[in-house]
């Protein structure tokens, strides 16, 4: 730390309260936070004991650097609302921690002469202790003008992490890269333990889905991480025509609600297959006859859809 800050939070959520919580630990003054919820109330109490319970703009005129970690659909809002009410003034740094907002959002307060930045974790939060070390090395997508960057590279070194610069344009593309690697995993993972209790995985005493997937998933995503399309494996990279029809049959009728992913996941996966060569045309065709079949099935009386029918002939 260079230099103790005055800091205000608004929207002391999960990513405002454990911010906010570990900025303190690095010997800034954390002079006021507002929260509406009883569960933002509770994390101020918890995570920040002894510090005021404000209104937004009492919070916005009580700070040198003010924290806004409130959802990206609210933002342009309340930087607005603060704007309007006179409570933001020149030469404060107003830092948002949207992924989807760049610096066009915080327009009403560069209006005022607030120095906007843009500063973004790339990390999952549960609002309590536990993430105070997950910060540690955890990359922040940064956009700030060159004149605000000293204090954002400030900020990021007191919360232990690492900058990554990211273009104004570019910041919804980036946003959308972290959305479909951690919450879409997470209802990948989801569905893939439906799937496995459907098929009788952990009943009777028996080993639990996350315990039964939790070896294999570690190595996937550690291999995928590290080597890309080549990490993968499995029945459509080795063109295992039969093998992807038994799963889809099985899928529409266990858990049909989530066939869809699964096909549309198997869509992604054949192209990426056939692109670095190792699945060859012919099953990657059949293999996409399948997922089409899968996609338009239709179930009749019985409920014996499409691919049930092809199987039975």
């Amino acid at each position: 730390m260079t230099a103790s800050l005055r800091v205000g939070v608004i929207g002391a959520g999960r990513v405002g309260a454990t911010l906010a919580t570990a900025l303190r630990a690095a010997g800034h003054e954390i002079v006021a936070a507002a929260g509406e919820s009883a569960a933002s109330r509770t994390r101020i109490e918890t995570m920040l004991p002894g510090v005021p319970v404000e209104k937004p703009t009492a919070v916005a005129r009580a700070c040198d650097v003010l924290l806004l970690t409130v959802p990206d659909d609210m933002l342009g809002n309340v930087v607005s609302t603060l704007a309007d009410a006179g409570a933001l003034r020149a030469g404060q740094y107003v830092v948002h921690t949207s992924g989807r907002h760049g610096l066009a959002v915080m327009a009403p307060a560069v209006r005022e002469g607030a120095r906007p930045v843009a500063l973004h974790p790339a990390l999952t939060f549960t609002g309590t202790d536990v993430d105070l070390p997950r910060l540690q090395g955890c990359v922040f997508g940064v956009t700030a003008a060159p004149a605000e960057h000293a204090m954002a590279s400030q900020l990021v070194d007191d919360l232990g992490g690492r900058i990554m610069w990211v273009p104004e344009e570019r910041r919804s593309l980036y946003h959308a890269s972290l959305a479909h690697g951690a919450n879409h995993l997470v209802t990948l993972v989801s569905q893939a333990m439906e799937m496995l209790a459907a098929a009788g995985v952990g009943g009777e005493g028996g080993v639990a889905p996350a315990d039964t997937l939790r070896p294999l998933l570690e190595a996937a995503l550690s291999n995928a991480l590290a080597y890309g399309d080549a990490a993968l494996t499995g029945p459509i990279v080795r063109g295992d025509v039969e093998t992807v029809r038994a799963h889809l049959v099985e899928l529409a009728r266990a858990t049909p609600q989530d066939l869809p992913a699964y096909v549309a996941m198997a869509r992604a996966t054949v192209g990426r297959a056939l692109a670095d060569g190792r699945l060859e045309g012919r099953r990657a065709a059949e293999i996409l006859v399948l997922l089409d079949a899968s996609s338009a099935q239709v179930a009749g009386p019985g409920g014996v859809s499409a691919l049930d029918a092809q199987e039975q002939q």
